[in-house]
């Protein structure tokens, strides 16, 4: 079956979401973000939230290195 233009221009109208609908997801993207952010970033284990432990500390420490955050 060829593909028209009418066809086409058809499928690829855009639909409006409303804000409402959107807002929810963003929140949960910027809270999960800050989260990963702070696990990886910013917990240095003797002062964690999470804790007086260095499990999570050690779990991401290359990838602190990589992403260039000092530990040391």
């Amino acid at each position: 079956m060829p593909v028209t233009t009418a066809g086409a221009v058809a499928r690829a109208k855009a639909t409006a979401v409303p804000a409402s609908e959107t807002l929810p997801w963003l929140i949960s993207a910027v809270l999960v973000g800050l989260a990963l952010y702070y696990v990886v970033g910013i917990d240095q284990g003797a002062v964690s939230v999470l804790g007086d432990t260095t499990v999570l500390h050690e779990l991401v420490h290359d990838a602190r290195h990589f992403l260039g955050f000092p530990c040391h």
